[in-house]
């Protein structure tokens, strides 16, 4: 796949390809040099990369929220989070999840609250603007969850609108239906914290008493829930949820502190430093609030340290703020490190050594880790996304970093991949794919639980992870048969998950792109021919959503379940162009002409400073609730693609 060094190739080796007629060498080869100059510019002294990663208003109207909570405002830094909010809303007034995309309520209301703590007046156009349309939708009480819960603690609505989620939830037995260990790793860090917060019905100090009442079509004091009675096990939920209610005042005060207690002791466990609670604001936040609402003091160590964790997601620029969901540094430097070993694996030695060096420095070992539950006896050998995050090492970044090491062909890397692979080996769940995350985290029925409106509670497994890890095993294999079984369930996993139309969903990027690309660079280490249906039923499709400009863009409306939107955008992108490149080059069509005018669309997008500027977002957090922007994408993909293509024809 890669160079042992920076490929000779001239204009007539150019010339030879059949693809590449009209590729001005000259201009391919100062791109790839450009790009790779910026990128390894921006390499931190420690080794690794890191870039920003963006949300939609959600998290930086949540932290105003939070200063209004414990009367703890910023102004400054009020005023430039609340420059950041009024920049992003969209023509209607609402507020979307991802640029582009359709107006969301609880996104909206949770913009409108910040911006009115914030001091802009109702009656300024872009406050009626907004308002207006979120009563078009029926009001602030059709907002999701946690926008209900965090409207119950500034007591915009009665604590009845939203789920039973009592702190006792703690004490549930293993075999119970609802447990910790059956929900995602996010789901579990976020809500033990929210159980105090709830159980204890937390009141915000809202030292202006700002309120929102005028968001509401009916008053909060007549409004119901409305969580869904879809189906059978809909209704059964509800019904518990009822009876929760009822028999609450009967739960003994000592089993009541018990499960108080052990709620504080698991998250003080996964505190995590100034790495913070899963990594994630959200988690971050509610542990942060529940300790300060059961008693402990600012200055508390534990409670200084959650405040600074909060705090080290915040972007600060001259005019504008916002606060990140997380930080991700390791998933940033392996994939940074794959396209450099591409551009040039022998000029770029030092530069990735320091990236592996770091790298190793975090690799995980025998710390204590949720994933542990159901594999107590694997040894550990995994990455966290984060700077921290011992709890939670992620597969997809392990794979990724797995398969980089392998191949630079370093010396003392060894023992880091076979690590890595094991641990990887051992994660696989019964059907052969992989979740993110844990194993087998795959309890449908518990989506239809009034808490998971947002539809993100579990973590399965999912192709586009599944491939990168058959693209280490697979790499990895060719010297050690032990990983070939694992190997083998993969693919069979992967065949049986490709669409109709030859693409596979992109749970952890845009989308069916993204989930394409990934399984061809997993496939293409593997002994598959080239001809194996698989292939070429993917190549169909990805020349079948090119666009006339040569690059290709998919609109995170696929993940709506619009089939019209899979695979297509209104404009392309360089991130997108890329993933479809380096995809089509793996399945052995670097001479199709759809490349070469897919590397073309490339050379002509490149800005002067040698990188892209794609303006949309990337990758879902979860589909349909939450998305992001990897600020790094347009940085390493197109150096990558660029890359690879030169490499390849270079081999003709």
């Amino acid at each position: 796949m890669f160079t042992e060094s920076n490929l000779e190739i001239n204009d007539q080796t150019m010339s030879n390809s059949t693809s590449s007629d009209s590729i001005n060498f000259s201009q391919l080869t100062h791109a790839i040099e450009k790009a790779q100059e910026k990128l390894l510019s921006l390499q931190h002294p420690d080794g690794y990369w890191v870039f920003e990663l963006e949300a939609d208003c959600t998290i930086p109207s949540e932290y105003i929220m939070m200063m209004h909570y414990l009367d703890d405002i910023n102004l400054e830094l009020q005023e430039k989070l609340a420059v950041y909010i009024r920049s992003r809303q969209a023509n209607d007034g609402s507020y979307p999840l991802f640029t582009g995309g359709p107006g969301e309520i609880s996104c909206s209301v949770k913009s409108y609250y910040a911006l009115k703590m914030a001091g802009d007046s109702i009656d300024a156009p872009h406050m009626v603007k907004l308002r207006e349309w979120i009563l078009s939708q029926g009001g602030a009480a059709k907002a999701n969850v946690f926008a209900r819960i965090a409207l119950a603690i500034f007591e915009q609505l009665p604590w009845r609108g939203v789920p039973y989620i009592p702190v006792e939830i703690m004490l549930f037995p293993k075999w119970f239906p609802f447990h910790l260990d059956k929900v995602s790793y996010w789901s579990r860090t976020v809500m033990v914290p929210l159980f105090i917060l709830c159980t204890l019905k937390a009141k915000a100090k809202n030292p202006h008493k700002i309120s929102v009442l005028e968001l509401f079509v009916t008053h909060p004091d007549e409004e119901q829930h409305y969580f869904p009675e879809r189906t059978f096990l809909n209704k059964c939920f509800l019904a518990l949820d009822k009876l929760g209610r009822i028999t609450s005042p009967l739960i003994p005060e000592s089993m009541h502190q018990r499960a108080i207690q052990k709620a504080l002791d698991w998250f003080t466990e996964r505190l995590n430093g100034e790495d913070g609670l899963g990594g994630i604001f959200p988690a971050m936040v509610n542990a942060y609030e529940s300790m300060l609402l059961l008693g402990m003091p600012h200055d508390h160590p534990n409670v200084v340290t959650a405040r600074k964790s909060i705090d080290k997601l915040l972007v600060i620029k001259e005019d504008h703020a916002y606060c990140q969901p997380c930080l991700s540094p390791v998933w940033d430097t392996g994939l940074a490190s794959l396209a450099l070993l591409e551009a040039d694996k022998q000029g770029t030695v030092d530069s990735l050594t320091r990236a592996y060096d770091w790298l190793k420095s975090v690799q995980l070992s025998d710390e204590p880790g949720d994933w542990r539950v159901s594999k107590p006896d694997l040894a550990g050998g995994g990455w966290a996304f984060q700077f921290a995050n011992p709890h939670y090492p992620d597969v997809d970044d392990t794979a990724v970093i797995g398969f980089s090491m392998a191949e630079s062909g370093q010396d003392n890397l060894d023992e880091s991949i076979h690590r890595a692979t094991r641990w990887i080996v051992g994660m696989q769940s019964k059907n052969g794919g992989f979740g993110a995350f844990d194993v087998d985290n795959t309890y449908y029925y518990l989506n239809e639980i009034p808490f998971a409106d947002h539809g993100a509670l579990l973590d399965p497994p999912t192709v586009d992870v599944s491939a990168r890890c058959a693209m280490l095993m697979a790499r990895v294999a060719k010297d050690h048969d032990e990983y070939r079984p694992a190997l083998q369930r993969t693919i069979e996993y992967i065949r049986s998950e490709q669409e109709a139309d030859g693409s596979w969903y992109g749970r952890w990027g845009t989308n069916y792109i993204y989930g394409t690309w990934s399984t061809l660079l997993g496939l293409e280490q593997t002994d598959l021919p080239k001809t194996d249906p698989m292939y070429t039923k993917a190549v169909a499709w990805l020349k079948s959503v090119q666009r006339e400009d040569g690059g290709w863009g998919e609109d995170n409306l696929s993940y709506h379940d619009d089939k019209a939107y899979r695979g297509r955008y209104e404009f392309s992108t360089a991130f997108q162009t890329a993933w479809a490149i380096l995809g089509l080059i793996a399945a052995g069509e670097v001479n199709s002409p759809e490349v070469k005018a897919g590397i073309e669309f490339l050379l002509n997008q490149q800005q002067a400073d040698g990188v892209w500027d794609d303006p949309c977002y990337t990758a879902p957090g979860f589909p349909k609730v939450f998305y992001l922007k990897y600020h790094g994408y347009d940085k390493f993909f197109p150096l990558w693609a660029l890359a690879r293509y030169r490499n390849e024809l270079a081999k003709q």
